[in-house]
């Protein structure tokens, strides 16, 4: 890749990194959010280093499906308009969800331990 690809490359990450961070602010916050945090603050819903959700609690599946089906285009048209991997994409949404999510949110890392904000 050459140097002016990967700082191309680079930027466009950049931009996606604010662009996760407006996304996710109060202001801009999708329907489903409010019950979200609800459930991240109980601990029936936690979050992977991935920017996906998970299902503590089996209760919570139907919910957890339709956030991560909702991050997961959203995931992949930034990876097309960026030209990065989705996976890229998420690991930087990741970053912004756990900076915004409320206290008691658990976070599970990329080794696989369980974490809580």
């Amino acid at each position: 890749m050459t140097d002016t690809n990967l700082i191309g490359r680079r930027a466009a990450l950049c931009s996606l990194a604010a662009f996760a961070a407006l996304g996710i602010g109060a202001a801009g916050r999708p329907a489903f959010a409010a019950s979200l945090d609800d459930l991240r603050k109980q601990g029936t819903v936690g979050e992977r280093f991935d920017g996906l959700a998970v299902a503590r609690d089996g209760g919570a599946k139907k919910v957890v499906k339709d956030v991560n089906a909702k991050r997961s285009k959203i995931y992949q048209r930034e990876a097309k308009k960026t030209g990065a991997d989705v996976t890229s994409v998420g690991k930087i949404y990741a970053k912004q969800i756990m900076k915004k999510a409320p206290s008691g949110t658990w976070f599970l890392n990329e080794k696989g331990k369980w974490v809580q904000k």
